[in-house]
């Protein structure tokens, strides 16, 4: 159940415009909005100063989508924290028929609102993500931590959709050490695909 009414505001960590650093749509400009808020728990989380929705203030969907649409921006991404925590029906609304695509960064953890022309869903170990995630996610990008996140990686790969992309994405933290095992991995495995944190390397937002 999502936990908040959009009209009462949606707590906004930081919204900015940016280009797209990970998965399927990398190298794509985007404005990025980040919501506040998740329980999920992820020890190797790089934004914890998302977690306390109560740190963030609360922002109206009116004023999201004008920030949007005054960029001249043609896709955005709702991310987190864990936005699908909150009822995004009105904002996704808002932002499609103004003609901006909308993508949603998710564990999978809460069931979806809104309408979304990309989900990603990307699941976490911490929470079991709920079974509708599995047939309309069209990315899935699993984070490398350690060797063992392979086998569970092709766990939820065999739950996913035919449509849905298949990417590994190396904890950034342990990027030298998973990256070799992710190349032979997808070499051996091609139905796999390669995510980086380009966006760091670039060292923008």
């Amino acid at each position: 159940m999502n936990t908040l009414v959009e009209d009462m505001g949606l707590p906004l960590m930081e919204e900015f415009l940016t280009i797209q650093g990970e998965g399927y749509h990398t190298g794509r400009g985007a404005y990025f909005i980040r919501l506040g808020g998740c329980d999920v728990g992820c020890v190797w989380c790089d934004v914890k100063e998302s977690w306390n929705a109560t740190d963030h203030p609360k922002v109206s969907v009116d004023h999201l989508v004008q920030n949007v649409i005054d960029t001249n921006i043609d896709f955005t991404v709702i991310t987190g924290g864990e936005p699908a925590m909150y009822s995004l029906d009105m904002l996704t609304q808002e932002l499609n028929e103004k003609g901006i695509e909308t993508a949603i960064e998710t564990s999978g953890v809460y069931e979806l609102s809104g309408k979304w022309h990309w989900i990603c869903f990307s699941p976490k170990k911490f929470m079991p993500p709920k079974a509708s995630i599995y047939e309309v996610a069209n990315e899935l990008k699993v984070i490398v931590f350690n060797v063992h996140d392979f086998k569970w990686a092709e766990e939820h790969a065999a739950k996913v959709n035919d449509r849905c992309v298949l990417y590994l994405q190396p904890e950034w933290g342990k990027q030298d050490e998973m990256m070799p095992l992710i190349i032979n991995y997808v070499k051996q495995n091609p139905k796999w695909r390669i995510s980086l944190q380009t966006h760091k390397y670039m060292n923008i937002p």
